[in-house]
């Protein structure tokens, strides 16, 4: 009588071409992961900038048709109110000008921000500082939403920070601005920035002008900041 031997394990040829299999499986599926992720987080991040944009909207209407300030401070400096946070020096933060229009300070945040916070809980997003919020300091006004000629061209906010690595940047500044080197847009999103505008449109932009690593303009010169 002929016995057949059962074979209970894998030649290793065989383990080389299984191993040849998921190493080319997971050649193909890790971009489309990472890819997919990706999508994910600019997906979070338009949604967070559609919300700030709306905030801003209503905060402006219930003011009488002037946009909100980037900041300002208590009369002995102790405390800086801001469009996104109210610090009070050594004793935290909370919700700024613009919180009670938004249901969670989440909506400041970028998903893809890791940087240097400067003591705020949530960062990623800047607002347009020299041109609409204002800079008591800069003597810049806060402008008047009829003043704004072309709000299809006037950014509100974008993805920002400044630096090598890249911090935590709450107030955009146009390129004339002396304090553009600290109020660049952060180009975070593979070379494209989350940007709103000021007839609440949203859209990504690309790092062409000013670069400096991961950060740059919006434009050459202030188009895509003033009000014209």
């Amino acid at each position: 009588m002929h016995v057949t031997e059962n074979k209970n394990g894998f030649t290793l040829i065989e383990l080389l071409v299984v191993m040849a299999v998921i190493s080319t499986l997971a050649a193909i599926l890790f971009p489309t992961f990472a890819s997919a992720k990706s999508a994910a987080t600019r997906t979070t991040c338009l949604s967070n900038a559609r919300q700030l944009g709306l905030a801003w909207q209503m905060y402006a209407e219930d003011a009488d048709g002037t946009a909100c300030a980037s900041y300002y401070y208590s009369p002995d400096f102790s405390s800086e109110i801001a469009w996104d946070f109210e610090t009070h020096f050594g004793s935290g933060s909370k919700p700024g000008l613009l919180g009670p229009y938004v249901r969670t300070g989440m909506v400041c945040q970028c998903p893809d921000f890791h940087g240097e916070s400067w003591g705020r809980p949530y960062t990623g997003f800047a607002y347009n500082t020299t041109y609409l919020g204002g800079d008591t300091f800069a003597e810049y006004p806060v402008a008047a939403l009829g003043a704004i000629a072309d709000p299809a061209g006037t950014v509100l906010f974008a993805d920002s920070g400044f630096g090598d690595p890249v911090a935590a940047a709450n107030y955009l500044r146009a390129p004339s601005d002396p304090l553009f080197v600290v109020g660049k847009v952060d180009f975070r999103h593979t070379s494209r920035a989350t940007t709103i505008w000021a007839d609440l449109h949203a859209r990504s932009a690309l790092n062409v002008f000013h670069r400096e690593g991961r950060t740059g303009g919006l434009s050459e010169h202030d188009e895509a900041y003033d009000l014209n």
